[in-house]
């Protein structure tokens, strides 16, 4: 058996006395190498992790003394989504495909609890209401482009302001460019693999976002950060398009599929060691949101073979819409190490030198599918739909979408 810590230490050495028993035993020293740093990084995330969930419990024993009950369940959602972390540092699922992502926790969801009121599918209760125009936004646009009007158009807005107002106390507010360059896309990974998903402008070579967090990763493209201002953090609202080239035979009625939407996105540079702490932050805001909004949501931890290609690691939310009884995928947290800025050139002085900084993003609030589920869970018996209490700031004191 040879001691790890000569490999660590003496690695060609190690290589050449291996290479002497046959032509390419040798190379196995570098996958050893490669692995044991893997192992090792791991296990430093998994135990910084560790210890912020200690430091949080007690800020949110604080918190509770101090009669903050709103500080200590927001501090309580970030330890239970960093008790998430640890189990996933010490041992992440494997799977093949979408049907091997792993449940983590049910939030607010009672199946019993819907009445027939309810169970009524927004695209239907939309038109009833005037507040969803399906067919004026199709004769516009074409299919998948949708038109929302009166309160809808007002509850759009609302969930957007919501989710910045809930983010600013951290996050720097950005409005970038909606239309970006080539070396942009292929910075976060959405070239060349989705180019069929994309938007291009061909005349001019710019392309339309996806998401936010395209621009919002450039943004320090090419930078050398302050490792003072590490983690940095973003949020920006901008409309996000998308061909859905791949939705043929899928389900895109009403708002379940859509090429055009408004989406509040949070994004995060950070060091390899602030990274672990940083993701748990982000799915702990993104699932605050939903709970304020009184929406019944899950937690989906995504299996490896599920993970986006430049992702590490990725927690999905959906929430439970009863009207269409589907559990809809509204946010999507991902962690990307380093690859991302590596692509971009984003990095931050280390000891040592300079090292490459890791990203992070997740949807804030994505606004069709929450639209949707918030339609069907506030209908009332009398057919209209009811704003949350959480919004009604934003509606002009009027307590009805429609």
């Amino acid at each position: 058996m040879i001691d790890i810590r000569l490999v660590r230490s003496d690695p060609d050495s190690v290589r050449a006395a291996l290479q002497r028993r046959g032509p390419g035993v040798g190379a196995v020293v570098d996958e050893l190498v490669e692995l044991d740093a893997l192992a090792r990084r791991l296990s430093a995330e998994r135990d910084t992790a560790r210890a912020d969930i200690k430091k949080l419990s007690q800020e949110v024993g604080a918190a509770r003394k101090e009669g903050d009950a709103k500080a200590a369940e927001e501090l309580a959602v970030q330890s239970r989504v960093l008790g998430d972390e640890v189990k996933r540092l010490e041992g992440a699922p494997d799977g093949l495909g979408g049907a091997d992502n792993q449940v983590v926790r049910v939030e607010g969801f009672d199946p019993s609890a819907y009445g027939p009121h309810q169970r009524v599918p927004h695209w239907e209760t939309g038109a009833e209401l005037g507040i969803l125009d399906l067919e004026r936004g199709a004769r516009m646009s074409g299919s998948m482009f949708v038109m929302l009007r009166r309160g809808g158009a007002t509850l759009a807005r609302a969930l957007c302001q919501l989710a910045l107002d809930r983010n600013a106390d951290a996050f720097e507010e950005i409005r970038p460019p909606t239309l970006v360059r080539t070396a942009t896309m292929v910075s976060t990974g959405h070239l060349p693999k989705f180019e069929d998903e994309a938007y291009h402008v061909e005349r001019d070579d710019l392309w339309l976002i996806p998401t936010a967090e395209v621009p919002l990763t450039s943004l320090a493209a090419g930078e050398l950060l302050d490792p003072a201002e590490l983690p940095k953090r973003l949020m920006a609202c901008t409309p996000c398009f998308r061909r859905e080239a791949g939705a043929a035979g899928r389900d895109t009625r009403g708002l379940l599929r859509v090429h055009e939407f408004d989406k509040v996105e949070i994004l995060a540079y950070a060091t390899a060691e602030q990274a672990a702490a940083m993701h748990a932050e982000l799915l702990a805001r993104a699932e605050a949101t939903l709970a304020a909004l009184g929406l019944a949501y899950r937690v989906v931890d995504l299996c490896t073979g599920d993970l986006g290609s430049s992702s590490a690691r990725t927690f999905d939310l959906e929430v439970y819409a009863p009207g269409c009884g589907l559990w809809l995928e509204a946010s999507s947290v991902s962690w990307f190490s380093d690859y991302q800025a590596r692509r971009a050139g984003i990095r931050y002085r280390a000891e040592g030198g300079n090292a490459v900084a890791h990203t992070l993003n997740g949807s804030a609030l994505a606004v069709p599918r929450v639209w949707a589920a918030l339609v069907e869970t506030y209908r009332t018996p009398d057919g209209g739909v009811a704003v949350p209490d959480v919004l009604r700031p934003y509606f002009r004191g009027a307590d009805r979408v429609a």
